[in-house]
């Protein structure tokens, strides 16, 4: 009698959380599920513009065969069994991000639109919503990403320079720093000659060790022993010159410690955030989840407009090394409940709560 009663109060969980998302016209969870009305015998998607039916008169479906096999039909405005409007968009910048990949020279932004048979305002836009990057700083991010691969097999730098995409070794070398955080040579060299400076502290989720390069924050890490801690430092970065940071160091580690406390005050700090293309595409989108809010993995996907990627991306967040400032904890599963999480559920379910109370006492002062 226990289960029973437990699941009927998940499923009206459910279908209160599904009637919220059609009352304000959801479009993220138009792939989700359909709803059908008894009175007139259709089924739409979540966002459908008609007019929206009494409660008691919706059914909630997993998808559209349900619905059919239940004795419904689609809706003729919303068209539920063809793609939404946001899966065609993410469909058009995926096409695209799989060209930029294989393209030996970078397009220009009116080949893309033209590509993709949409103004190049309108694609422009689109594809920094969807990927949280605009289509130059996407390809760019690819070449990078290539150069990394190509400078410790490459015969020469210059061979890795060229193989990466790059149209002239001089017009890379004059953003080399800036884009490797050092000179070429020294990436090809592993990094040897690299500074990091770090700093390991006690905060109210434990240990914390923060770690700051030439470029910005590149580590923050959570745990119970800060001898483990200092382990995993050294595995992210074998050939650097690990330093024990200075007395203003403690001004960045204070601030990412009431970033964990008081989470609506954000980070201002700078970030030197080392990953793929891929990875940095599934970052941006952590970092533009609000605080106090969350979205599934499927979710997640879909915005960055690869909605097949779902792996892919727990991958990307699981790989995730700066706790907090790139909030990966903010990724739940489909269900709601909590995921791995690289420094622990505790941790995770602790920071989830946090955000959440503080957006209550700022409802509250606003009150």
């Amino acid at each position: 009698m226990a289960t029973t009663t437990s699941t009927l109060q998940s499923s009206d969980a459910l279908a209160d959380a599904r009637w919220q998302d059609v009352m304000t016209r959801n479009p993220q969870a138009d792939e989700q599920f359909v709803y059908a009305v008894r009175t007139t015998g259709i089924y739409c998607r979540a966002s459908c513009p008609s007019r929206l039916p009494k409660r008691e008169n919706v059914q909630f479906f997993a998808n559209g065969q349900d619905a059919k096999a239940a004795g419904y039909r689609p809706c003729l405005r919303c068209t539920p069994d063809e793609p939404s409007l946001s899966q065609r968009q993410a469909d058009i910048i995926t096409s695209a991000c799989h060209y930029l990949a294989q393209a030996e020279e970078i397009p220009t932004l009116q080949q893309l639109a033209a590509k993709a048979s949409i103004s190049p305002f309108h694609f422009h836009r689109l594809f920094k919503r969807i990927t949280g990057l605009t289509p130059h700083a996407y390809a760019m991010a690819l070449r990078h990403q290539r150069l990394q691969q190509q400078l410790p097999v490459a015969p020469t730098i210059t061979h890795a320079i060229l193989d990466a995409g790059y149209q002239s070794s001089s017009r890379f070398y004059a953003q080399a720093s800036q884009r490797l955080g050092m000179t070429a040579s020294e990436r090809r060299a592993g990094a040897p000659r690299s500074v990091i400076y770090f700093a390991i502290a006690q905060c109210s989720l434990g240990a914390i060790l923060l770690a700051q390069s030439q470029k910005g924050i590149c580590a923050i890490l959570l745990g119970d022993d800060p001898a483990l801690l200092l382990k995993q430092l050294q595995d992210q970065f074998p050939k650097a010159d690990l330093r024990g940071g200075e007395q203003a160091f403690e001004q960045q580690m204070a601030a990412v410690i009431s970033l964990i406390d008081k989470p609506q005050l954000g980070l201002t700090l700078p970030l030197d955030i080392r990953g793929t293309a891929f990875q940095q595409r599934v970052w941006q989108a952590l970092r533009d989840i609000p605080p106090g809010q969350t979205m599934s993995y499927a979710e997640l996907a879909a915005k960055i407009g690869q909605p097949s990627a779902v792996r892919a991306v727990a991958r990307a967040c699981a790989a995730n090394t700066l706790a907090v400032a790139i909030p990966c904890h903010r990724v739940i599963r489909q269900d709601g409940s909590l995921s791995g999480y690289r420094w622990g559920l505790e941790r995770k379910q602790s920071l989830l709560q946090r955000e959440r109370d503080a957006n209550t006492e700022g409802g509250s002062d606003a009150d």
